[in-house]
């Protein structure tokens, strides 16, 4: 009797272990939960962006990315990763904060002669619902502004088929062409066009070389513009830095040609000087510069302003030029954060919370830099 009830425990417990088994095999097994990765203050974008016109002292730079090919520009999306352009190969990509670099497409119809290719890259102020970007590049036949629109993965056909018209005609050159792109706080798209070599155009209103201009989104003349074209402000020889203080105030950085390369404060429809005027001269009917600095030392590229100063990239100089900017907007003596320890630095860019700049280098531009093998994107903290 003991070993028939020692039998029928013994079933019933096979039986429900048979059961239980089958029931785990048909259920679908429930996913581990998906690793949160820690963030760092200088991998990952702030929750309250600093104050604007806080004073912030510069830290030491990291390397963020590399592996690059001369990376253009630099246009910051809302989560702290940016798109970023690479002038020869006419690549976008997008760099993460921890440096990851993922290529999203190439733009077609480059032509990367000279200093040409493709330049710079700003983002369309409603960017979140119409996935629509803005390139500078070089054809064969001039400099143009074109407008993309990204796929919902975020990735970019660059095809003709997607590209729009902004605006074309800039004339090009092996050197001095601009390419720089922005969104100021009026909403309106701002290019530097360089003058591509011709010098006295620079002078004409009704040539659009030499000039920085102020556009719609379609490349209409914006309202308010000086003379009622797309022109902003003239008599420049190759600008290709911009960049806004908190109170709406305009800068741009230009090279100079033998002498001095300028940084100077925009004001609508005024005339900047090339090719008669090359730095503070003093003349009449021409705007002289805040600051200038021997174009040996310099040949200033990207600008930008974070932290209570002006920060501008040098490439023959290979420095990072600071520059604090006083309460009247003009601009204390020039600090040199370092010296040749990076090569030829092409773009400065503020993160979106306004804690670290971004900088490129552009050491195979060209050049054939022993020092270099690829090009690179550094992080600059700011304390």
């Amino acid at each position: 009797m003991r070993s028939l009830t020692r039998s029928v425990a013994g079933t019933v417990l096979a039986l429900l272990t048979v059961l239980l088994t089958l029931a785990a095999c048909s259920a679908d097994p429930t996913p581990p939960a998906p690793a949160t990765p820690s963030a760092t203050p200088e991998s990952a974008p702030s929750a309250a962006p600093v104050d604007p016109n806080a004073v912030l002292e510069p830290g030491q730079p990291r390397l963020l990315a590399s592996g690059l090919e001369v990376p253009w520009g630099v246009a910051f999306l809302p989560d702290g990763s940016a798109l970023v352009t690479e002038r020869i190969p006419a690549t976008i990509s997008r760099v993460a904060p921890d440096g990851t670099v993922t290529r999203l497409g190439k733009v077609e119809g480059v032509t990367p002669t000279g200093e040409g290719g493709l330049l710079g890259i700003a983002l369309s102020p409603d960017y979140a619902t119409d996935r629509t970007l803005f390139v500078m590049f070089t054809t064969s036949n001039d400099n143009r502004v074109m407008k993309i629109v990204a796929n919902p993965d975020g990735t970019i056909d660059g095809s003709r088929d997607n590209q729009q018209e902004v605006v074309t005609g800039i004339t090009k050159g092996g050197n001095h062409d601009g390419g720089r792109l922005a969104f100021g706080p009026d909403g309106y798209l701002y290019i530097t066009a360089g003058e591509a070599g011709r010098g006295e155009p620079a002078q004409e209103r009704d040539d659009i070389g030499g000039k920085i201009l102020r556009v719609t989104a379609d490349g209409e003349p914006a309202p308010g513009n000086p003379f009622g074209t797309q022109v902003y402000t003239l008599g420049h020889r190759n600008p290709q830095g911009l960049a806004w203080t908190p109170d709406g105030t305009l800068y741009a950085a230009e090279f100079g040609q033998q002498t001095w390369d300028e940084i100077n404060r925009l004001q609508p429809g005024g005339n900047y000087g090339w090719p008669t005027v090359e730095g503070q001269e003093g003349r009449d009917g021409f705007v002289d510069p805040l600051a200038q600095q021997a174009v040996r030392n310099a040949s200033w590229s990207g600008l930008a302003y974070a932290g209570g100063s002006l920060y501008v990239g040098a490439l023959r100089g290979e420095r990072l030029f600071r520059y604090p900017v006083n309460p009247d907007g003009t601009l204390s003596e020039a600090q040199v954060l370092f010296d040749e320890e990076f090569g030829r630095i092409r773009t400065v860019a503020t993160t979106p919370d306004g804690r670290s700049l971004w900088f490129t280098t552009s050491n195979r531009d060209g050049r054939g830099d022993p020092r270099q093998d690829d090009d690179k994107i550094y992080v600059l903290p700011l304390a």
